[in-house]
């Protein structure tokens, strides 16, 4: 009996055993799966994190690139405003030198200007005292945009539809000329003016008459009272140059006259303008 139940109990433990060891690797199974399934779960959302950092970094990047184009797009302007801020001072230095070159120019006319007029000053009283002794009927003096005007009137040089001076208008002549010949820096214009009148003899019309009247003054100023000829010039204006209206006995002898004009030169002014 003994012996009975010792051979059954030892099956008995066998399979006792082989139920354990069975349960316990069941066990060890199904951790392990479970073990498994943690692990996939933890590669699933670490692959997740992975992605959602690369596409992170993908925007960042992103973002570095157009900070970078900005950053350069500054640089650029920046560079291209500091080029324009050097050109603009560039001009402006050189804008402010022309504006102080153009004022030392204006400073210049302006003396060169001023010291005409003072000896256009100067030469109309010299003119007028010299011709003092002379009626405001007979001749004038005037000034007039820088230029002395000594205007002698038909009666005092001429008579009626003649180119000869007569010896009045001589006296006359002579007196001017001594001013003329102490101031060599002064240019003499001689026009003739008749009035509207035709004329018959002698000349072919008023501008032959004009002509020749301002043609005899200059032979009398260079001939006999040495006014040098290069500062002389002649002309003649007939009747389209009067000071008066022509439809009066009044106004016509007034237009009969020849002018004087005396003219500082103006070199050094003209060679300054033209610079």
């Amino acid at each position: 009996m003994q012996k009975l139940s010792s051979r059954l109990l030892m099956p008995a433990v066998a399979l006792v055993l082989l139920l354990l060891s069975s349960c316990v690797a069941k066990k060890k199974y199904l951790d392990s799966q479970l073990a498994l399934r943690y692990s996939k779960s933890d590669s699933v959302r670490l692959a997740n994190q992975v992605n959602d950092l690369q596409q992170t970094i993908a925007q960042l990047q992103a973002q570095i690139t157009t900070q970078q184009g900005n950053i350069t797009d500054l640089q650029n302007r920046l560079n291209q405003t500091a080029q324009e801020a050097q050109n603009k001072g560039s001009q402006l230095q050189q804008s402010q030198q022309q504006l102080a070159d153009q004022q030392q120019r204006l400073k210049q006319l302006q003396s060169l200007i001023d010291q005409q007029k003072a000896k256009s000053d100067e030469l109309r009283k010299r003119m007028s005292d010299a011709l003092v002794g002379f009626n405001s009927n007979e001749l004038t003096v005037s000034q007039k945009n820088g230029r002395v005007y000594v205007s002698l009137q038909e009666s005092l040089l001429f008579p009626s539809g003649s180119a000869v001076v007569n010896p009045k208008g001589k006296e006359a002549l002579a007196k001017l000329a001594q001013v003329l010949n102490v101031n060599p820096d002064i240019s003499v214009n001689i026009e003739g003016h008749t009035d509207s009148i035709p004329i018959h003899g002698k000349y072919e019309d008023n501008w032959a008459l004009s002509v020749a009247r301002a043609t005899s003054i200059v032979r009398i100023l260079v001939n006999d009272y040495q006014v040098d000829p290069i500062r002389v010039i002649a002309s003649g204006h007939s009747s389209y140059d009067p000071v008066a209206t022509n439809s009066t006995p009044e106004g016509r002898a007034a237009n009969r006259r020849t002018e004087i004009i005396l003219s500082p030169k103006l070199d050094e002014l003209y060679k300054l303008l033209e610079q």
